[in-house]
Formats: structure tokens, sequence, C-alpha cells
């Protein structure tokens, strides 16, 4: 699931809706939660309702959809309107719980056997991980479920209520680190939250080369301008792909001596940094296979 950027889309701005699917973003985030005013929540669920009904089958995006929280007013609302077959992802925020992703899962699958579709378990969720608590729990909640696919740090909530520099890269690196080592723990991937300052593109950046050196695998963008930077930032460089071919390259030959340990360009190779390889070489053929498939029958 190729999610280097995500755009961020209001669910009560419909007029959004179709140039956000004509956009570059791998990712498509509606919202209905803190987007949406308290007294346009039911108008933006069902503007949102009927887009996900119309999207077409050759999409090459995820559809994502941030829900208001498990135990609010809203959540079953939400859930039972934009649960669709072309909803790849449910964004759950302000998680704090692994019985709260419990909840979801239990009512996604009883959502997807009422539909009809034949998809069983097809939507994946997306954990928040925007309060003090669920930082101390991220490594749990990442574990909570199978259909859990990652964990996205929401950066607004997690600092400015507690008076925490949102520049500080001390901050957001020991958040990083956290969210991302709880991620790797169970087997999932770690998104980076947005930055709110859309006309500073050289912060954007600066966050997302960043976020990538710890590991993570894309960012929310909350305008257009900042979707082909994280498109950019995400990708290994083809220096990185090159190298990580001659490591495949050459663990293949090693393997056929019964070598453990190799060198590649003068540096020692072993099983960890194969683990990297594929890894990067993975992200490059994916990314060409969508470039040259960008629509499906």
């Amino acid at each position: 699931m190729l999610m280097r950027s995500k755009l961020f889309v209001p669910g009560s701005r419909p007029e959004l809706f179709a140039k956000a699917v004509a956009s570059a973003a791998d990712a498509l985030s509606f919202d209905l939660e803190d987007a949406v005013a308290e007294d346009r929540k039911v108008e933006a669920r069902a503007s949102l309702a009927a887009f996900l009904r119309d999207l077409p089958k050759g999409l090459r995006k995820t559809v994502i959809v941030r829900v208001n929280a498990v135990g609010s007013d809203h959540f079953a609302a939400d859930m039972e309107a934009v649960v669709r077959p072309r909803l790849g992802v449910i964004n759950l925020p302000m998680v704090e719980d692994a019985a709260a992703i419990a909840e979801a899962a239990a009512l996604l699958g009883r959502l997807e056997k009422a539909d009809g579709s034949g998809g069983a378990g097809r939507t994946r969720i997306l954990v928040n991980i925007e309060t003090p608590k669920g930082l101390r729990k991220a490594a749990e909640l990442a574990a909570a479920h199978p259909r859990v696919i990652g964990l996205q740090i929401g950066y607004a909530d997690l600092l400015e209520p507690f008076g925490l520099d949102r520049s500080d890269p001390a901050a957001l690196a020991h958040i990083r680190m956290t969210v991302r080592l709880a991620a790797a723990e169970a087997g999932v991937a770690a998104y980076d939250g947005a930055y709110a300052s859309v006309s500073d593109p050289d912060g954007y950046r600066a966050e997302c080369e960043a976020a990538r050196r710890h590991g993570f695998a894309g960012k929310s963008c909350i305008h257009p301008s900042q979707i082909a930077i994280a498109n950019e930032a995400f990708m290994p460089k083809p220096a990185e792909v090159e190298r990580a071919r001659r490591i495949l390259a050459a663990a293949a030959e090693a393997h056929a001596k019964s070598v453990g340990a190799f060198l590649v360009d003068g540096r020692m190779v072993d099983a960890p940094f194969l683990v990297s390889a594929r890894a990067i070489v993975a992200l490059a053929d994916l990314h060409a296979t969508d470039a040259a498939n960008p629509s499906e029958a």
C-alpha cells in the first residue's frame, strides 16, 4: 500500500472531492472529525457517503476516512455511512486503548458482511497516536488487531495542549522513534502527521526528510502543494535503489557459496542489510508499477 502522500480533505467540502481524486496524492484522507463543525456532521457524512458510492473501480489511490472517535455520538453513524467497497482504510482518532480498535474492527466486520460485496476483512485500520496515553501504549495499539496497517502521529493534539514546542526537533524525534519502533514491533507502517505551515515548503520538506530517516512511510498533506514534496521525500533515491539491487545480487551469489557476510562497495553486508535492501527495491518496484498503470479495468 503506497501512501507516501495522504491528502487531507474535509468531509464538509464536497467541492474538493473530485479535485483530490485528480491530484498526485497516493492516498486521500477524507475527514469527518476535527475538520467538520458539529452542526455540519450529518451533512458531511451524507456528502461523503454519496461520493464513495460513485468512486470508479479503477481508482489507484488508497481511500481513507477519518471518522469521529470510538465512543463518540457520531462514530457508529460515520461507520455505517462510509464503509463501502471502495473504502480502503478507516482512520481512528484519539485512540488510547486496544478495546476501541477491537470495537471498530467488530463493527467493520458487520458492515462489510451487510453490504453483500463479498469483501469481508477488506477495510483496514489506521490508528492515530495523538495523546500522551496513546503514545505510551503505541506498541499495544499497533498489535491490537490484524486489520491495523499502521500508526499515524497527530501532532496538534499530542503537543499543543501541553505547551510542547511543535518546532523542537528533539521532541519530534522522540515521538517519531517511539511510534516507529512500536509499529516495527507489530510489523506495520508508521506515518508522519500534518505540517500546518502551508506557506513554508522548506519546513515541510525538512520534516518529510527527517521522518524518512526515522523509517516512516509517508506524511499527511493539508494542501495540494505538499503532495509532490512528500512523494519525492519518501521514495528511495536512484543511487539507493541501484545499491540495493547490487546487494541483493551479491547476496544471491553469497548464498550459493554458503557465505553469510560479504562486501558490497567496500561495506560489510549481512542479514539486517538484506531486509533493508529488499524493502527499498520493493518500494521502487511498487512505484514503477503504479506509474505504469495509472488505472485499472
